[in-house]
C-alpha cells in the first residue's frame, strides 16, 4: 500500500512538472500574439490585434509590380520625394519584390546603400538579374524568413515597406527586429492602401487604416511622426522610436 501511494505521489509530481514546462513553453511561444479563426477569401485565418493577415502575393505577381500605370496610380516619384533621402543613407526595403522601389531609391543615394530584403528566392533572382544587367553597385540582396528580415542591430537609417506589411505572417516579430536594426534617429516608413477610402480599387485585406497601423506600430515601440497625404491611393506614414 505504501509503495502504491509513493508511486502515485511520484506520478503526480512528474505530471505537474510536465504541465509547468508546457505552460512555460506556451508563454514563450510567439503564437500567443496571434488568434485564429475561419479565413476569409483573401486571408489566412490568422489575426493580429484584430486584423486578419492577407495571403502573400507570390513572385508570379512581379509583372503587376512593374506595371506601366503604377507611376500614375501611386505617384511613386512623389513618394520617394517624401522620404527626403540623404545621399549616404543605408535603407532596408523590406519585401522589396522585383525592386521597383529599391532601384529608384538607390539612384538617390549614390554614397549609400539599399538592402533589398525579400522572402521569396524568385524575387531575389529578378533583382539579381537587374543588378548584373545595369551594373548596380549599391544594392545588396538579403534573404528573409517569415519571422526575420535578417538585419544587423543598429545598422540602418531607414526601413520601408510598400504595400507589404499586411502580408507578414509574423508582423510583431519582423517589426521588433526592424526596430532593433534602426539607428537611434532612424525612421520606419509604411505605405499601405487607405482602408478609409472606398474608392481605392484594392481588396479589403490589402488595405490598412491609419488607426490600425498606429496601433500595431505602438505594440513594437514606434510612434507616428507624420502621415503625408499627398499620394493618390496610399497612406505615407513615418514612424520613429518612442
Amino acid at each position: 500500500m505504501i509503495l502504491i501511494r509513493l508511486f502515485s505521489l511520484l506520478f503526480c509530481l512528474t505530471f505537474l512538472t510536465h504541465c509547468e514546462a508546457q505552460q512555460k513553453a506556451a508563454s514563450a511561444s510567439p503564437q500567443e500574439t496571434y488568434t485564429y479563426n475561419t479565413s476569409s477569401r483573401d486571408g489566412i485565418g490568422k489575426y493580429y490585434l484584430g486584423r486578419e493577415i492577407s495571403h502573400v502575393m507570390g513572385h508570379f505577381g512581379a509583372s503587376w509590380l512593374e506595371r506601366t500605370e503604377r507611376e500614375q496610380e501611386e505617384n511613386v516619384s512623389q513618394a520617394i520625394l517624401n522620404m527626403k533621402l540623404k545621399s549616404d543613407e543605408v535603407i532596408a526595403d523590406i519585401g522589396a519584390g522585383s525592386g521597383y522601389y529599391t532601384f529608384r531609391m538607390a539612384k538617390q543615394i549614390p554614397e549609400g546603400k539599399v538592402l533589398a530584403v525579400d522572402l521569396q528566392p524568385e524575387m531575389l533572382d529578378i533583382m539579381r538579374q537587374k543588378i548584373k544587367k545595369n551594373k548596380i553597385k549599391n544594392v545588396e540582396l538579403i534573404q528573409a524568413t517569415e519571422e526575420s528580415p535578417n538585419l544587423a542591430n543598429n545598422s540602418i537609417d531607414m526601413a520601408i515597406m510598400v504595400d507589404v506589411y499586411h502580408e507578414l505572417s509574423y508582423p510583431k516579430e519582423v517589426m521588433q527586429e526592424i526596430v532593433s536594426a534602426l539607428k537611434p534617429k532612424g525612421r520606419f516608413i509604411l505605405l499601405e492602401y487607405r482602408m478609409e477610402d472606398p474608392k481605392v480599387p484594392i481588396k479589403r485585406l490589402h488595405k490598412m487604416s491609419l488607426e490600425q497601423a498606429v496601433k500595431e506600430m505602438k505594440a513594437v515601440g514606434l510612434k507616428l511622426q507624420e502621415n503625408i497625404g499627398n499620394l493618390p491611393w496610399q497612406h505615407f506614414m513615418i514612424f520613429v522610436k518612442e
